[in-house]
């Protein structure tokens, strides 16, 4: 019985393995569009960049991204009572005492900045610099279309501690970077950004904030409630001199600054898909990400409002 039921299985995959079909996938084509990445927090002024989105068969190259830049755009930002309309400044050609605010906004050292020819959309006009409570508009003209855009600084949340402790699981000396926080009752949204200010070469060991890993989070499961969590060092991931062993973590005597962001809920979904796609990226079983925008007229992107908060941690015992 077995073999009778045998030879009727071989033949069936032996059909199924000479048939053949030629399959075509029709690939969408590349549509172009302009892409808004602007951002205002508290105390800084508005920076706006604008570029045009890439081909996925182009060469992903800085100057491929450097030769995106769109110039010519009107770009306004208005807070309901003060309205200014931004100028187009770069890198390598800043008006004199604007080095320091420069660096801060294109995320550098300000040795740095004249290395680059990085253009954005700014004012260093205070009067249209970030208040907590505002609403921000942003309305870009180019080439005869229009864009526009709303976004708030909301009331700020400090942390209630910062801390350092080693970890069980790390070398001697290692360990992550720990908070507490009360969230208030309401919809709450944050991003954690860091920078280490160890002297080095007379040189802050960081020039600039980085985020971590997966810095945006929103309370959909602490709302109202105090508790304590931690986050990693993104510096020490592509850092050669790191043993991997030590990646991820704070060394002792590492003294950081922790950012600690407000935002409001379209900025936390869009950065929330934004970073979820860079970390599942190249990942052919990660489910595909769309990826919000808050911009109106046509383009994609992100005009963000951030109220942060700073706290230095001293990593010691």
């Amino acid at each position: 019985m077995e073999f009778r039921v045998l030879i009727p299985l071989l033949s069936l995959i032996l059909f199924l393995g000479s048939c053949t079909k030629e399959v075509k996938i029709d690939i969408p084509g590349y549509e172009e569009k302009i892409v808004i990445d602007g951002r205002i927090e508290t105390g800084m002024p508005p920076i706006v960049l604008i570029s045009k989105t890439q081909d996925i068969y182009s060469p992903t190259t800085l100057d491929a991204f450097l030769n995106g830049f769109q110039s010519g755009a009107i770009v306004t930002v208005s807070d309901g009572t003060t309205t200014v309309v931004l100028d187009q400044i770069c890198s390598d050609n800043l008006p004199p005492g604007t080095e320091a605010m420069a660096a801060a906004l294109f995320g550098i050292s300000e040795e740095e900045l004249a290395n680059y020819h990085l253009c954005a959309y700014s004012s260093f006009n205070p009067a249209i610099f970030g208040q907590v409570g505002k609403t921000y508009s942003l309305k870009v003209e180019l080439n005869g279309q229009v864009y526009t855009s709303t976004t708030q600084i909301v009331n700020p949340t400090h942390l209630d501690n910062v801390y350092w402790v080693q970890d069980p699981g790390a070398n001697a000396g290692y360990g992550y970077s720990w908070a507490k926080l009360t969230d208030p009752p309401g919809y709450d949204a944050y991003m954690w950004e860091v920078k280490r200010i160890n002297m080095v070469d007379g040189q802050t060991k960081d020039p600039a904030f980085k985020a971590t890993f997966s810095p945006v989070i929103d309370d959909e499961f602490f709302g109202g409630q105090t508790f304590d969590f931690f986050y990693e060092n993104p510096f020490t991931w592509d850092d050669e001199t790191v043993a991997d062993d030590n990646k991820g973590y704070y060394k002792e005597g590492d003294s950081v600054v922790i950012k600690f962001s407000k935002i409001d809920a379209n900025v936390y979904e869009f950065l929330e898909k934004k970073y979820m796609q860079l970390g599942t990226a190249g990942n052919p079983f990660a489910s595909p990400t769309s990826i919000p925008s808050n911009i109106q007229g046509g383009a994609i992107g992100l005009w963000a409002g951030y109220s942060p908060t700073f706290d230095t941690l001293y990593c010691v015992p």
